[in-house]
């Protein structure tokens, strides 16, 4: 990790709390807790936290031809279809290496020889203190001819250009946060010769040279 920029200063009082927290709903992966807070201005505040019980793990295929693999499913939250690329839950008493590895399998029927972490996030820090771990995966192999997800998923999976990709997601189509910041570092990452030559010509649909 790169050295933190002079102007990055933190300021003022944190939050405190006048009062144990309140747990309000609780369930394998999340909890909700209300606490009685005092804000940095001194004044009180009511404030509700959903603390999640597991990391958020995102890793981005990419096969050397520049390609990416990505998978679909419904989601419940928002009531819609979603093109994501491969995410899942990791418990926090294991590395968040080992989780990347099993959802890609776990999604994709993949395995890959290469691996490197590039993003730490957190994904809404006024309501959660949920983190989330950001993978690229390269040195691909198909494993299994059928991936397995868990008892709730019926996951798609396509196989499309990195950069048709990317633009999908910054035309909105792809709205998922973790697949477009990780489509977007993978393309910064490109740009600036942070990825193989070859590789980050092919993601960016330049000619080999």
């Amino acid at each position: 990790m790169s050295q933190k920029p002079h102007w990055l200063v933190d300021h003022g009082k944190p939050w405190t709390t006048s009062a144990p927290g309140q747990v309000i709903y609780d369930n394998p992966w999340i909890c909700l807790t209300e606490h009685q807070a005092i804000a940095p201005t001194g004044h009180a505040a009511r404030y509700g936290v959903v603390g999640f019980k597991n990391y958020a793990i995102a890793v981005l295929p990419i096969h050397a031809d520049g390609q990416v693999t990505l998978v679909g499913q419904n989601r419940f939250p928002l009531g819609g279809y979603s093109w994501e690329i491969p995410e899942g839950g990791g418990a926090r008493d294991d590395a968040p290496l080992d989780s990347a590895k099993r959802e890609l399998r776990e999604e994709t029927g993949m395995v890959a020889g290469q691996w490197q972490q590039v993003l730490k996030l957190q994904l809404s820090n006024s309501v959660t203190n949920e983190e989330a771990f950001g993978f690229l995966a390269t040195d691909l192999s198909q494993i299994d001819a059928v991936p397995q997800g868990d008892e709730t998923e019926d996951i798609a999976r396509v196989t499309v250009p990195f950069h048709e990709a990317l633009a999908a997601a910054m035309a909105g189509h792809m709205p998922d946060a973790l697949t477009v910041v990780m489509l977007l570092k993978a393309y910064h990452m490109a740009k600036v010769g942070s990825l193989p030559a070859p590789l980050a010509r092919a993601m960016l649909g330049e000619p080999a040279t």
